[in-house]
């Protein structure tokens, strides 16, 4: 079956998915994100892509690119098989890294730029790798914050204001909204309907789903830990039907 062609973007930008295959880890220390943002880095200067924003989590990569002069795929296949042969160089193995074809979604309007953009810079966020959005070293969040040192923040800068102190104090509360938008990897998972997980919740002997934070923790633990295994369920999903903390949950 031949491959559907991919979404031209209008503007010339797109946000990118890389994930390891079969959801494998991609960085096992920072020495190897350090390699894969010196490979974004290098490679800028051969595509002469504009990186708008980025997040290296650790099984999978968000980029949002605006092609110039080739293909944004022809790019993120120089990007890939760089850091790809580095790796498999420095861990002694061989094959694959990162699932066959990259996802891809055309980016058409500013509007859905920055709505983007806040959600790869969440990511970290809401895996409960952090608190507060700055401080996860691996995404470009803080290059709006300061002078960038790799990603170009002046076209989305501008889009918030004039400014450039306006601009930043817009962005950063920008950022700080949640949003249910759903995007590459989202699209992937079939999530369960809340009723569904109301009636699992009740499987435990309790009459709603927003008695669980009355139970004592290692009990409440326990359940949480049994539901959050389940497939379809999400982070934020189970968070919003029993009301305990997003965070909390990630940590479990």
């Amino acid at each position: 079956m031949p491959r559907q062609a991919r979404t031209k973007s209008q503007t010339g930008i797109y946000h990118i998915m890389l994930r390891g295959i079969n959801k494998q880890d991609i960085f096992q220390e920072d020495k190897d994100r350090l390699k894969f943002l010196n490979t974004l880095e290098r490679y800028k200067q051969v595509s002469r892509y504009q990186l708008y924003g980025y997040c290296l989590m650790t099984n999978h990569i968000h980029l949002l690119l605006k092609e110039d002069v080739e293909p944004v795929s022809d790019a993120v296949k120089r990007i890939s098989s760089c850091y790809v042969y580095w790796y498999n160089q420095k861990y002694n193995r061989t094959g694959h890294l990162f699932q066959e074809r990259f996802k891809s979604e055309a980016v058409n309007d500013e509007s859905y730029l920055l709505t983007v953009l806040r959600y790869i810079h969440q990511n970290p966020l809401k895996a409960g790798l952090c608190k507060e959005l700055s401080e996860y070293k691996w995404s470009s969040y803080n290059d709006y914050l300061r002078k960038p040192e790799l990603t170009d923040t002046a076209f989305i800068r501008r889009i918030f204001s004039e400014s450039a102190e306006q601009a930043i104090k817009a962005y950063r509360e920008f950022m700080k909204e949640e949003q249910d938008d759903k995007f590459l990897e989202e699209s992937e998972k079939k999530k369960l309907p809340d009723e569904m997980i109301e009636k699992i919740i009740a499987q435990f002997g309790l009459k709603t789903s927003k008695e669980l934070m009355l139970l004592e923790k290692s009990k409440q633990t326990e359940i949480l830990k049994k539901i959050k295994m389940l497939e379809g369920v999400t982070t934020g999903q189970l968070s919003r039907i029993t009301g305990i903390s997003r965070y909390y949950i990630n940590q479990l």
